[in-house]
């Protein structure tokens, strides 16, 4: 694996960095705000380069967290107070647009 994230993962990285405590945005919405790749990209940035970000707030367009991680995922949900009901994030009240709170 390359050490340095690619330019688009670099762009990926950043915004997830900035998502708010207590907010999401699915892969599909990292994809258009960026107005490039698609949630599979914007999944794979995430899965070889995200440790180092909020990973925990990107999430699927149902609300649910990313396969394998879910315990954890929801622990830290539940820390940054963001709207769950059951085990997946209320999309409409927890979705994030991009524009700094």
């Amino acid at each position: 694996m390359n050490e340095h994230p690619p330019p688009f993962a670099d762009r990926v990285l950043d915004l997830v960095d900035r998502i708010p405590p207590g907010k999401v945005m699915s892969y599909g919405d990292v994809a258009e705000y960026l107005g490039e790749g698609g949630p599979r990209q914007v999944g794979r940035v995430m899965a070889t380069w995200g440790g180092g970000v909020p990973w925990w707030r990107v999430i699927r367009t149902d609300g649910s967290p990313p396969p394998g991680l879910e315990a954890e995922c929801l622990r830290r949900w539940r820390t940054e107070g963001t709207p769950v009901k059951g085990e997946r994030a209320l999309m409409r009240e927890a979705r994030w647009d991009g524009i700094p709170l």
